[in-house]
C-alpha cells in the first residue's frame, strides 16, 4: 500500500486551496500535526484517507478560526537547535485544534511522525524561512499578533514529488484566503 505524507498547518500568510509551492519556500505557518497514512491506490476518491481526514477535520478546523494568537520568543528547534523559530503563546483554541487533529489522524490509522511533540508535548511555533538575495528571511517577531484564520491540510509530496507541497484543503474565515 502506498503511503501519503501529510501535515495540518495554520498558515499566517495568504494561501489558496490547490496552491503548490516549493519544499524550500513554505509560506509562514504553525505546524499542527505531521503524519503518514497508508492508502489503497484503487480506493474511490471520497474514501481516500486524505479526503476522509479532511472530512473529520471540518468542524474542528472551522471552530478554531478567529482565535487571536501572540508570537512569543525566538527559539531553536531541530538537531542542535539549528532551526530558528518563534514560539507561539499557548492558547486554548490552538491546543484544542491540535488535540482534535491528532485524534482525527488516529481515527484514519495515521502514524504521527513526531509523537513526543504532540498533546502535552506540543509547542506551537512558526519557523523562520531563511532566504538569500531578493528572498530575504521571512519571520515573525515577539509580540506580533496573529489571527488563526487559515487551517490547511497539505500534501508533502503530491504525485510522489518530494520537491513540492500542495494545499489539499483550506479552511479559512469567510472572505479570507
Amino acid at each position: 500500500m502506498p503511503i501519503r505524507n501529510l501535515i495540518f498547518v495554520a498558515f499566517v500568510e495568504p494561501v489558496a486551496e490547490g496552491q503548490v509551492f516549493p519544499r524550500t519556500d513554505w509560506p509562514l505557518h504553525i505546524t499542527l500535526v505531521r503524519f503518514d497514512v497508508r492508502f489503497d491506490a484503487g480506493t474511490p476518491a471520497g474514501a481516500e484517507p486524505a479526503e476522509r481526514i479532511a472530512g473529520l477535520a471540518d468542524g474542528t478546523a472551522t471552530a478554531a478560526l478567529g482565535a487571536p494568537l501572540t508570537v512569543a520568543e525566538d527559539a531553536g528547534f531541530g538537531r542542535n537547535a539549528s532551526v530558528p523559530v518563534n514560539l507561539v503563546e499557548p492558547h486554548p483554541a490552538l491546543q484544542e485544534l491540535h488535540e482534535k487533529l491528532v485524534q482525527a489522524v488516529a481515527d484514519v490509522g495515521g502514524r504521527i511522525l513526531t509523537p513526543h511533540h504532540t498533546l502535552t508535548g506540543y509547542r506551537p511555533h512558526v519557523s523562520h524561512q531563511v532566504g538569500t538575495g531578493p528572498t530575504a528571511t521571512k519571520r515573525l517577531h515577539p509580540g506580533d499578533a496573529v489571527v488563526l484564520d487559515r487551517v490547511a491540510l497539505v500534501d508533502m509530496a503530491p504525485g510522489g514529488d518530494h520537491t513540492i507541497r500542495r494545499v489539499l484543503r483550506l479552511w479559512s474565515r469567510e472572505g479570507e484566503s
